[in-house]
């Protein structure tokens, strides 16, 4: 069901203060700035940050699915309770949440613009 992390989303209350700190961090320039979600591309996947968030509840990880329908009725239907529905939040993306078993939220995106980037890491050695 899962096709591999996609998206990070950390709580970012200041977030002019969060996004100057992964800008740092990181490198980069955000490729989203608005006031309601700073987006980074990281290696092709995201790290964003959400002014809205719940620091108390922590980032929340979002997993590739080819269908947020389909995968949100697998979730709630293995025992998770529901968190937000599917909703599209734009360009054909999909996202959803559920509440897991050990209390924790969990994200699905249904990304049609998710291509993974080609390794470029060094050759992996003893004790790597």
């Amino acid at each position: 069901m899962f096709l591999g992390l996609r998206t990070v989303i950390y709580p970012a209350p200041d977030l002019a203060r969060s996004k100057a700190w992964f800008t740092e961090i990181l490198g980069t320039a955000p490729y989203f700035d608005e006031p309601f979600y700073v987006g980074f591309n990281v290696e092709g996947y995201e790290l964003a940050l959400d002014p809205e968030g719940d620091p108390a509840r922590g980032p929340v990880t979002f997993w590739g699915v080819a269908d947020a329908d389909v995968a949100l009725a697998r979730l709630l239907e293995a025992g998770a309770e529901p968190g937000s529905p599917v909703a599209d939040v734009g360009d054909g993306i999909r996202v959803a949440t559920v509440i897991e078993a050990g209390g924790s939220v969990l994200g699905i995106i249904e990304n049609p613009h998710f291509e993974l980037i080609p390794d470029h890491s060094p050759p992996r050695g003893p004790g790597r």
